[in-house]
């Protein structure tokens, strides 16, 4: 279990800063409003809504998970 700890505590950092950069690189472009910029909202706003949701599933959900399969197999050991 320390291990899911240890290794979520190293993720942290270089997974809010890529998000970070991305969304923050797309947000011009959702909000453009000059030529083709129909076109390039429709690009980008999945796009954002994607990064939110793989940074929460890889900060939050993915560990938890991971923890909960570590808990079951150390239970069936004993």
């Amino acid at each position: 279990m320390t291990a899911v700890l240890t290794g979520t505590a190293e993720r942290v950092r270089p997974i809010a800063m890529t998000a970070t950069a991305i969304i923050a690189g797309l947000l011009p472009i959702m909000w453009g409003s000059g030529t083709g910029s129909e076109v390039m909202q429709r690009i980008a706003a999945p796009m954002v809504g994607g990064m939110l949701t793989v940074t929460v599933l890889s900060l939050l959900v993915l560990p938890v998970i991971y923890g909960l399969v570590l808990q079951w197999q150390e239970s069936r050991r004993k």
